[in-house]
């Protein structure tokens, strides 16, 4: 997954750092919004966010473990706003 920043920047991500997007379809993954006041990715088909810190630290998808699969079974990675985070370029 190759996403364009603000700035002028391309971050290339393994698509199977994020399981959710992997296993999407190619419609649900065309389906996205910027988000967290354009510092982050929300895919609403499938209730998946990245953020671009994440993306900018090369972050794969934290990996469930026991307990948190007994509480959910979604985990969801939150894209928030933080001054000097870059944005995401919609075009």
């Amino acid at each position: 997954m190759t996403v364009g920043l603000m700035d002028g920047r391309s971050i290339s991500v393994p698509l199977a750092w994020y399981p959710r997007l992997l296993r999407a379809t190619v419609a649900q993954r065309a389906r996205w919004q910027i988000a967290g006041g354009g510092y982050g990715i929300h895919w609403p088909d499938i209730d998946e966010d990245l953020s671009t810190e994440g993306l900018l630290r090369g972050a794969p998808a934290p990996q469930p473990g026991p307990s948190r699969r007994l509480r959910s079974k979604r985990t969801t990675r939150s894209a928030v706003a933080v001054p000097g985070r870059k944005k995401i370029r919609t075009n």
